[in-house]
């Protein structure tokens, strides 16, 4: 992460604010902040949620850098701003339900066995 002695020449912000719709959608916008802007100032200004309606917006959790971050938070040069929405399938449930479906012989660390080598070493 950068610090806020590396500004721009101008003397401000430069962050990135990333949004995805939907698996596999990306969508971000590079913006020019003033310092000690706000994660809020950032994403209203990035124009990224505009389409969506105000109850999905009030469900979103931000993060900067991958850890989590509330909308009254400073912005530093360089952050990197991920709006994140909620998980439509647990994790566990899904690799669950795709190692059902692959086979248990198929996948997983005991695929290929050593010949003459014992079930499960």
């Amino acid at each position: 992460m950068a610090t806020e002695a590396t500004l721009t020449p101008d003397g401000t912000l430069s962050v990135t604010v990333f949004y995805a719709p939907g698996s596999r959608q990306i969508e971000q916008c590079q913006l020019s902040m003033k310092t000690g802007a706000l994660v809020a100032e950032a994403i209203v200004d990035s124009q990224l949620l505009k389409a969506l309606p105000a109850d999905v917006v009030d469900a979103l959790v931000v993060s900067v850098w991958g850890r989590k971050a509330g909308f009254k938070d400073r912005l530093r040069n360089g952050d990197r701003i991920e709006i994140l929405r909620d998980l439509r399938v647990d994790p566990k449930v899904a690799r669950r339900e795709r190692f059902a479906k692959q086979g248990a012989k198929s996948a997983g660390l005991f695929a290929r066995r050593r010949v003459g080598g014992k079930a499960g070493y």
